[in-house]
This record gives structure tokens, sequence and C-alpha cells, in this order.
């Protein structure tokens, strides 16, 4: 190239040399870095001490390729292609920049590189928080819109049982610290609601919460939906990456459920989250500082799987700082009846009424095992809710299952002293069971059982069923 058809000597520039052009250069406020096609940095301007903290000499001589080797100058220096306003990350100094990057040629061979870049890690964290509120919206949406599937609060937990008593109480204590904690109980058992609770209680209440069921989302995306993504990080990774579940509980609480289902690589990948409290999106190098309470649940016995080797003994003993075991319900018969009043009442609210259970419905509910624990009843609650006609819950209001159970037990309990009541509790059931069934439709439930009306209707009043 011809230099002179680019140049004007005039009495401002009298003469184009080495001097006047690094004046020139040490005058812009973007970083200008010359490389040689070694990757020696033969010459940066004073913007880059200004900017990066890192004084000219320390850089100045050494090659890029040793301090930064993913840096876009060296792939400029490889390919010769011209890089326009691409943003780029410089590990060394743990700083985000936007710039381009042009090839010096000497004839047809590249001799070099010339960068120009600037600091964009201001807006970079602007855009990531702005990324991060976004998607955290989101989430407390999905949380907003599934509200009606959730337990109950702690409050409702039962406080008869001396078991449950003592583990709330110990969890009202360590929701105020900042301590780790590991919930141990039987699926349905109210691990999550626990957990809310402790967050609830905590100083980061006003911050997320949140929830990861590591059982429910496959090994393979487990490890993105927790530490997140860049873009292109993978085949199909979306347009400008995503925040893991770790970035989104920044400063709140993240609760990892069944983490007993969690694999032994990604249990390590876990400790070091415990350890360090820091990590880095899958296909990104920086590493993301995070401030979060972490509350882990599972139903496994993890001392059991720590001797078959399914467990790390490390990443437990990390977890396992505060545990709170919560009884199951069968082991909880005091609370069982106080839960399912506390229930009915919740979904009968919003019909402003009182709903009592029956004598019989109540005898069901203390004497069945509830493998489902406290999920379970609040399901046959409102399953009875939506049968009953009346203010009382009958033994036809329940599930079929209960219902079985409930006759299978009756009929070898009757004694020949006891037949008219025998009786009379059968029929009194199945008038329940048929009006039910029509959805309180006397007329079509008088069919069924072959009734006049006129008995029907007696023994509506002999038996008192609304």
């Amino acid at each position: 190239m011809n230099n002179k058809s680019h140049v004007i000597t005039t009495s401002v520039i009298k003469e184009w040399n080495q001097t006047l052009l690094f004046k020139i250069l040490d005058s812009i406020h973007d970083i200008v870095m010359v490389i040689d096609s070694d990757t020696t940095i033969v010459y940066i301007n004073n913007a880059y001490a200004k900017i990066l903290g890192v004084p000219v000499h320390k850089v100045l001589g050494r090659r890029l390729d040793a301090i930064e080797p993913n840096a876009r100058a060296i792939e400029v220096l490889r390919t010769g292609k011209v890089n326009h306003n691409l943003r780029d990350h410089l590990v060394s100094v743990g700083i985000d920049v936007i710039g381009s990057g042009f090839p010096l040629f000497e004839g047809d061979k590249i001799v070099g590189c010339v960068s120009i870049f600037n600091n964009i890690s201001e807006v970079v964290q602007l855009n990531r928080e702005l990324q991060r509120t976004k998607e955290v919206a989101d989430y407390l949406q999905d949380q907003l819109n599934q509200r009606e599937q959730l337990p109950l609060s702690v409050k409702e937990y039962g406080e008869r049982s001396a078991a449950l008593r003592e583990t709330l109480e110990l969890a009202a204590k360590v929701a105020r610290t900042e301590t780790t904690v590991l919930i141990r109980g039987e699926s349905g058992a109210g691990k999550g609601v626990l957990a809310r609770a402790i967050h609830n209680s905590s100083r980061r209440k006003d911050k997320p919460l949140i929830i990861v069921n590591c059982a429910a989302i496959p090994e393979t995306l487990l490890e993105s939906e927790l530490f997140g993504y860049e873009e292109g990080a993978f085949s199909g990774a979306k347009k400008g990456g995503k925040l893991g579940k770790f970035e989104l509980a920044h400063g709140g609480t993240i609760f990892l459920d069944e983490i007993g289902d969690m694999t032994l690589s990604m249990q390590a990948k876990l400790l070091r989250v415990l350890q360090e409290k820091e990590m880095e999106r899958l296909g990104g190098t920086k590493t993301i500082k995070l401030d979060i309470r972490v509350i882990a649940a599972t139903n496994r016995n993890l001392d059991q799987m720590i001797v078959d080797g399914a467990f790390r003994q490390d990443l437990y003993y990390r977890l396992n700082i505060v545990p709170l075991n919560l009884p199951p319900l069968r082991e909880r018969k005091d609370d069982i009846i106080l839960l399912a009043e506390q229930f009915i009442d919740k979904f009968s609210e919003e019909d402003g009424v009182c709903v009592e259970l029956s004598p019989e419905v109540r005898k069901i509910l203390l004497e069945y095992s509830w493998p489902g624990n406290v999920r379970e009843l609040q399901n046959v609650m409102e399953h009875a809710n939506i049968l009953r006609s009346g203010l009382m819950v009958e033994v036809g209001h329940l599930p079929a299952y209960l219902r079985n159970l409930y006759h299978e037990s009756a009929l070898p309990q009757s004694k020949p002293h006891d037949v008219k009541e025998a009786v009379a509790n059968l029929e009194r059931e199945l008038m329940v069971e048929a009006l039910a069934k029509h959805k309180d439709n006397r007329s079509a439930a008088m069919r069924e059982l072959g009734m006049s009306r006129r008995a029907f209707y007696d023994k509506l009043r002999k038996y008192k069923i609304e």
C-alpha cells in the first residue's frame, strides 16, 4: 500500500514518524494492541494499563498465547480473517471486552495482528442481571401458576406429634442461620413444605427460592439445568445462552429435592459449589461467584448408598450439617385427624360452609397406613370435598380403595347381637354412596337402591343424611 496517498503534510503535521504515531495511538480511549506472527506483544497503548489495570512493562514482549491462549487476536492471526465487534473474555484479568481484530500482511504473508477493544464488564454484568431478573420472574410466575397444587404451609403441619414438633423447632432455629440443611423423609411427608418454611423464615425470604427436583430431570439435562450454558455450548443451545438454577438462586435459596438420585459426577460438581461458592456455565470459562443457601432433601437411605458407593461421603458431610427428619404420617396418628380437618376446611372455604368428618371416616383415616403420607391425605380430602353433597364427609365420598378398606374391616367385627346396627350402618353407607354417585340426585339414588320415595326419605331422616 502506498502510504503517501493517505497522508497530507501540513503545518499541523509536518512529518509522519513513529513518535507521532504512538502519540496518536496513546490518545485513543480504546486499547490498541499489536502482536507479531508468533503472538509476541510488540505494542500496546496507554489505555491498556488504564482499562485492564496491568502495567505495560509486564506484558510487552510476552507471548499472547501464554497469557490468553483463547484470545480472538490469535484466531485472526491464524485465519487471516477480520473480526468486527466481537465479545471476548480475558481470563487473566477476569474482564469482558468487545472489539475488532485486523491481520497485518507483508505481501501475502501474515506478519501480525492489530486488536482494538474496550472493557464492557459493567455492560455484561448489567445484561446478566437483567437476564437473571427476567428468568427469575418467569420462574416465579410458573410457581404462582402452580400454586393451587402446593401443599400446606408449615403452621398447618399439625402440632400434636412430639417427634414432628421437635423437628419443626429445630427447623425454626436453623432457618435463622446460613447453614446447609438436609431434610430426610418419605415421599409425601412434606419435605418441600419444610424447605419453603425455612426459606420464608430466613434473611433471604425476599429473594428467590428455586426448586429443583433432581429425580425429575434426565441426567443429560441436569448439569445444564443447574449450571446454565453459554451460547454455542452444545448443539441446540439457545442464542445468548441460559442461566442455570444456581445463578437464578443468587442471593436466595436453592432447594435440591431428591438429592439421592444425583449421579456421582454431578455430586462432584455440586460439592465444588458448596465448597467454593462458585461455578462455571457449560461452555464458559468465566468463574461465577454465588451467594446461595442450599437446602437438600431425600427419601433414600444415604448412609447405605455411601456403603454401596452410590453417594459421595464428602458431599454427605457437607449436606448433613443440620439433618431434619420428617416422621411418616403413620407414626403421627395424633396429627391425622387434625390435618384432615384442616384440609377439608381449606377445600370447602369457597362454599362458605363448615364441613365435618363422620365417625366412620375418622376411623378409616386412623387405621390406614398412609404410604403417600401428607400428600396422599390431602388428595383424599380433596376427592371427598368434590363428592360430598352435604356438610358431612361420609365413607361413600372417599376413594374406592379406602371404602373397600372400610367394608372389609366392618364385616369381621360384626357380632350376632349387633346385626341390626350392622344392617343399619350398611344401609346408610349404600344410601350415601348412591347419592354421591348421582351427585345428590335423590330420584336416581332411590331408583338404584330399589326404594320407595317414602322409605327413602324416612331413612334420610333416620340416618341424618344431609
